[in-house]
């Protein structure tokens, strides 16, 4: 039985994220499919202009539709009427929210790495773990100064106490809008879903299996001695390194110290060179593997000092040659499109070239496709003010029941993968829409 939010098909939808990218296009193309009236958007580059101005969200949606009245654009009238009945109250409850990925989009990374200068004002409140958020900070005037660099990654610990400011000014800002509003994912549960450290402690918290945790002896890693130290003490020779706000596999790296040698190797996506006598890091889009000392030390050090997640290397199960593991949706306690991401080496993610499988031509037993999409559901219970995020579940090699890896509340950006004939945009929004109109639209 399928389980649908009690909702109008025309109460307002309004998405936040990077007007005309991937996930904003996909989603506005399924809610057309489904002849659900179009999402609307406000940009973070205007709410992150609304903060730096210290207008409100009710400002910033009156600006909006001023611009869409000197718009001729098609959709201009629809944004125009969707926000004079939003700031009406003509409605029986309040809009429905969604927050996408902030990524992909330079002049946001920069804003949001200024929001979180140190000189910056802002809402702390959804940071789940403050004295773990330095990094290495500069202040918001030379963080707007910032060029674009392909693949450069700029301050990752300060980005991210800017973004969880954002999500608390929208928070609030909604709260006091429109009381009644409900969010898709909820900015707090967001926030805890992409510290891989603090998440990871939910998780566990609640008795959902993750790879076991590595902890420095004074509560963070400062540098690479500091996590030989702890692998020394710990017993473990591998470890994945993670910054422990990066998705994508940016700022990952599988590490392993041979027990007698001391040989060291390293298979990251960081890229480092030294330019104008400073060492810069960036995603090289590629993996790279180091057996150079100094550069894996030098690549250590400043994963450390922005703030990492570090956990045993468990080794995954085998298919076809390849480890494997399976990017699992959860859409309102139900698991849904799934997809297996199959590797030579031990990160998996698809944007690497790694082969990607659909969970129904994978060819897995049955108990592991049910034990894999079991522990996603419980993993998505641990947060029950979100409807969907996508889980990375290690299906381990020497058997037992899965880990999760990741809970990434973006997760739903899967190319050619339906359950039961429907895109994850398009699934996730019949379960905000009235059934009978939806089951009516898919007959014709």
């Amino acid at each position: 039985m399928m389980k649908m939010w009690d909702s109008n098909v025309n109460e307002p939808f309004i998405l936040f994220g990077n007007s005309g990218n991937r996930r904003t296009t996909g989603l506005q193309k399924a809610r057309s499919r489904l002849m659900l009236p179009p999402a609307l958007e406000v940009s973070y580059t205007d709410v992150l202009w609304a903060i730096r101005e210290k207008h409100s969200l009710s400002e910033l949606m009156v600006r909006i539709a001023a611009q869409a009245a000197q718009d001729s654009v098609n959709g201009s009238v629809h944004v125009q009427e969707s926000i004079d009945q939003l700031l009406a109250g003509r409605l029986d409850s309040g809009p429905l929210l969604r927050l996408d990925a902030p990524g992909e989009n330079f002049e946001v990374e920069r804003e949001l790495i200024a929001l979180g200068a140190p000189d910056a004002e802002g809402d702390d409140s959804l940071l789940p773990w403050p004295e773990w958020a330095h990094g290495t900070g500069i202040l918001a005037a030379e963080a707007r100064r910032l060029q674009e660099q392909h693949g450069r990654i700029w301050h990752p610990a300060q980005w991210f106490r800017g973004y969880c400011r954002l999500l608390a000014w929208l928070r609030h800002e909604v709260d006091r809008l429109w009381p009644s509003s409900r969010w898709m994912n909820d900015p707090a549960e967001v926030a805890v879903m992409f510290d891989k450290r603090r998440c990871s402690a939910v998780l566990d918290q609640a008795d959902i299996r993750v790879p076991p945790v590595l902890t420095a002896s004074g509560g963070v890693f400062r540098d690479a001695v500091d996590l030989h130290t702890a692998m020394k003490e710990s017993g473990f020779h591998r470890v994945f390194v993670k910054i422990f706000c990066g998705s994508g596999a940016s700022g990952v790296m599988a590490y392993q110290v041979h027990p007698q040698t001391h040989a060291e190797l390293a298979v990251t996506t960081i890229g480092t060179e030294i330019i104008h006598g400073q060492r810069v890091y960036y995603n090289a889009g590629r993996l790279r593997r180091y057996t150079d000392k100094q550069d894996i030390h030098a690549i250590l050090n400043w994963l450390c000092l922005e703030g990492v997640h570090v956990e045993r290397w468990i080794p995954k199960a085998i298919l076809n040659g390849r480890v494997y593991d399976v990017r699992q949706l959860v859409c309102e306690s139900e698991a849904c499109h799934a997809v297996l991401r199959l590797s030579h080496s031990p990160i998996t993610n698809l944007h690497l070239r790694n082969e990607r499988l659909l969970l129904e031509e994978a060819g897995l037993p049955q108990n592991t496709v049910e034990s894999v999409q079991h522990t996603a559901k419980a993993a998505m219970r641990v947060f029950p003010a979100s409807m969907v995020a996508g889980l990375d579940v290690l299906v381990p090699a020497h058997g037992g029941c899965p880990y999760v890896l990741d809970v990434n509340p973006f997760g739903d950006l899967l190319y050619r993968v339906e359950y039961q004939g429907w895109n994850p945009y398009e699934w996730e929004m019949l379960h905000l829409a009235n059934r009978s109109v939806v089951l009516e639209r898919k007959d014709r």
